[in-house]
C-alpha cells in the first residue's frame, strides 16, 4: 500500500472507549478551543449521536458542541429553540452548546466553485482553534447520504448559508431556497464546494480539523428528519481520518461491500440522489482523495 495514500482508521466497536481510541490513532494534538461539529438531531429524530456515546470523548478534549440553525421550518431554525432541542437530546449534560449563527454570520470567499462564490458560516466559527467533524453516517432525502462532507457543508453553514447551498448559489433566503429550481448534480457539487471552502479556510488560519464518522443506526433518512426512518442495516463501526473524502469514501465502500440485505435500501437512496458523485467532485476540488489505506484497529 502506498505511503502517500491517506489513512482511514476503522473499528467495528461503537463504544465511548473505541471513539477515544480511534481519535488517539490519528496522532493529532488539537490545540486551544476545540469545536465539535455534530448534528443535534431534529426534535423527533432517532439516529443522532447519543450523549452517552460521545460525551466522554467530548469531555476528554474539553470540547464545545457547535451547530448552526436549520434553513427548513422546524424546532431548530432559531437559536433559542435549537438549544432546547440540544438539551432534550442530552448534549448540554456534558458540554457547552454553541449555536454559531446566533449572533450573525460571515463569508468565506470561494474561487474554485462552479456554483458557490462563497460559503456563509455562523460567526462563532471564528472562535475555535481546532475542529472535530464528528458525523453520524446515514442516508439523506436530498443528498443521498450524510457523513463528514455533509456535516462540513450544510452543517457548518449558517441558516442563510444553508439556503445558499441548497439553492446552488441562487439565494440566501431560507423562504425562497426551497422553490428554487436546480439540477440534482448541482446541489451535490454545491455541498462539496462548501465543504472545501471550510477546509481551505481552516488551513489558511492554521487550524487543524479531524474527521470521525460513526456508522450506526443506518437509516435511509437523516437526523434532520423529525420522522426519521428506522435503521435498514446493521451497524458498521467507526472510521476516522485527516481526509474527509477518504473517510466518506470508506463509509460508502463498506455499505457497497456489505452482505446485509438492508444495504440495498441504503444504496438505492444514495444513488437515486446521485449521492456518490460528491466524492470525485470533492477530490477534483482538492479536498481529499477517494483512494485510501484502511487501518483496522480491532
Amino acid at each position: 500500500m502506498s505511503l502517500n495514500l491517506p489513512k482511514v482508521y476503522f473499528t467495528k466497536e461503537i463504544t465511548p472507549e473505541s471513539l477515544i481510541k480511534i481519535y488517539e490513532a490519528l496522532g493529532i494534538e488539537l490545540p486551544g478551543k476545540v469545536g465539535v461539529k455534530v448534528s443535534t438531531g431534529e426534535a423527533g429524530a432517532k439516529g443522532y449521536l447519543k450523549a452517552d456515546l460521545i460525551g466522554p470523548f467530548v469531555k476528554k478534549l474539553n470540547g464545545t458542541i457547535i451547530e448552526c440553525n436549520t434553513a427548513y421550518p422546524g424546532a431548530r431554525n432559531n437559536a433559542e429553540e435549537h438549544l432546547k432541542v440540544a438539551e432534550e437530546h442530552g448534549f448540554t449534560k456534558f458540554a457547552d452548546v454553541d449555536i454559531m449563527d446566533a449572533d450573525g454570520e460571515f463569508k468565506i470567499p470561494f474561487k474554485k466553485g462552479k456554483h458557490l462564490k462563497y460559503d456563509l458560516v455562523g460567526d462563532h466559527f471564528k472562535n475555535y482553534d481546532s475542529i472535530i467533524n464528528l458525523a453520524h453516517a446515514k442516508g439523506h432525502m436530498m443528498g443521498g447520504f450524510g457523513a463528514n462532507l455533509k456535516n462540513q457543508s450544510i452543517g457548518i453553514a449558517s441558516r442563510n448559508g444553508k439556503a445558499y447551498i441548497h439553492s446552488c448559489g441562487k439565494t440566501e433566503d431560507p423562504e425562497k431556497c426551497w422553490s428554487t429550481k436546480y439540477e440534482q448534480i448541482d446541489f451535490i457539487e454545491s455541498m462539496a464546494e462548501a465543504a472545501t471552502a471550510i477546509a481551505d479556510y481552516l488551513e489558511e488560519q492554521g487550524k487543524p480539523i479531524i474527521y470521525i464518522t460513526v456508522m450506526n443506526a443506518l437509516s435511509t433518512s437523516c437526523d434532520c428528519d423529525a420522522n426519521q426512518d428506522d435503521p435498514v442495516m446493521a451497524d458498521l463501526g467507526i472510521v476516522a481520518s485527516l481526509d474527509p473524502v477518504a473517510n466518506d469514501q470508506a463509509f460508502i465502500d463498506m455499505v457497497w461491500e456489505s452482505k446485509d440485505p438492508g444495504a440495498e435500501k441504503l444504496k438505492e437512496r444514495i444513488d437515486s440522489r446521485l449521492g456518490r458523485e460528491i466524492l470525485p467532485y470533492a477530490e477534483k476540488l482538492g479536498l481529499g482523495s477517494t483512494k485510501y489505506e484502511l487501518i483496522e484497529l480491532d
